[in-house]
């Protein structure tokens, strides 16, 4: 009898020992993938299209982008009243045929042409990079950024000549300003409606994708 006790003491001690608390059931972890480079956020359609142009003629590819937003929302097919025409709503027989002339062909760009993105991005850069050297001498960065985009859509002269019909004083005169005067400035004194609303427009765009 007590060696059946001692069994019965021996086997239990061994079975509470064999029982280890359960391991919770661990299920499978979702390892997030690594947020993209911050010069890939918010890059959109057409990116390496952009990047390539925008380095090809020096212009600031989110520029490029924010213009493309406002001008067509990224559609290339899309046709103006004033048949503008594209991404970057370009019109042929004028920044069109600027681009053109900048790259050393002659005519003008067709509708098929303008509708193809690669070849609207690449002439609708080039233009901008000709507003950028006709505005070559205003100094501040950003200041001249807001000038590049109203003189995309209404011309660098008649921006230039709401300062003065002198170009190199009017230029001298904006670099007395600030950014924020200068802005104030084409909201005061630019006799185009749109072009404040432009600007407001395509600045916003700018600084959502930067």
């Amino acid at each position: 009898m007590k060696l059946n006790i001692a069994y019965l003491m021996t086997a239990l001690l061994l079975v509470g020992c064999a029982k280890e608390p359960p391991v919770p059931k661990v299920s499978a972890l979702i390892v997030p993938t690594p947020s993209e480079p911050s010069s890939l956020m918010h890059q959109g359609p057409y990116g390496t299209v952009i990047r390539q142009a925008a380095q090809t003629y020096g212009v600031d590819e989110t520029l490029v982008r924010a213009i493309i937003q406002v001008e067509s929302g990224f559609n290339p097919s899309a046709v103006s009243k004033s048949n503008a025409v594209g991404l970057m709503q370009l019109k042929a027989s004028t920044a069109g045929r600027d681009a053109y002339r900048l790259k050393g062909r002659h005519g003008q760009p067709s509708t098929r042409d303008l509708k193809d993105p690669e070849v609207n991005i690449d002439l609708g850069t080039a233009y901008l990079s000709m507003i950028q050297q006709q505005l070559a001498g205003i100094s501040n960065p950003q200041t001249r950024r807001y000038a590049t985009t109203v003189a995309y859509v209404n011309g660098a002269g008649a921006l230039l000549r709401t300062f003065s019909n002198d170009r190199a004083y009017a230029v001298s005169k904006i670099n007395q300003m600030t950014p924020d005067q200068f802005y104030r400035h084409v909201e005061k004194k630019h006799p185009a409606p749109q072009a404040p609303r432009y600007l407001w427009k395509v600045n916003n765009a700018y600084l959502a994708m930067r």
